[in-house]
């Protein structure tokens, strides 16, 4: 069962045993399990057992445990190239509202994530006068 469970969620009743899913680890605090609309052989959710919309909604004794088990799943995937991927928010393509990480193995040049730094990942130019500023501000709502 998870911590903080709520009834709508489905990866809380995948974590209950209500909707079967395809178990490839388990600790006390995460499950990993293979997804079912998978890019690739091998893509996994690991989820911790504490239902959070966002990262920064989840716990760090579950957050801190999450991190070893994204490694091992990563690694057992028996591919040497993978992304771990964690979204936040409708805007940054969270599809289900409970902290989830994509361990998604990348193989080749066509399977798993197909990313191209031009249109997925629009780059610019920072001054170090904007990186200062930014990093001030940060720092300041640690």
């Amino acid at each position: 069962m998870a911590a903080n469970e709520d009834p709508k969620c489905l990866f809380c009743a995948i974590i209950s045993g209500k909707v079967p899913s395809h178990k490839v680890y388990e600790t006390d605090k995460c499950l990993a399990f293979l997804d079912i609309m998978p890019t690739t052989e091998g893509h996994t959710q690991v989820i911790p057992k504490y239902h959070a919309k966002t990262l920064g909604d989840l716990p760090d004794e579950y957050l801190s445990a999450i991190g070893p088990v994204v490694k091992k799943i990563a690694l057992s995937t028996g591919v040497e190239q993978y992304n771990i991927v964690q979204n936040n928010g409708k805007l940054a393509f969270q599809h289900i509202d409970h902290v989830h990480f994509h361990v998604v193995p990348k193989p080749n040049e066509t399977e798993g994530l197909v990313l191209t730094l031009g249109q997925n990942w629009p780059q610019r130019k920072a001054g170090n006068e904007e990186l200062a500023i930014t990093c001030e501000k940060m720092k300041n709502r640690l």
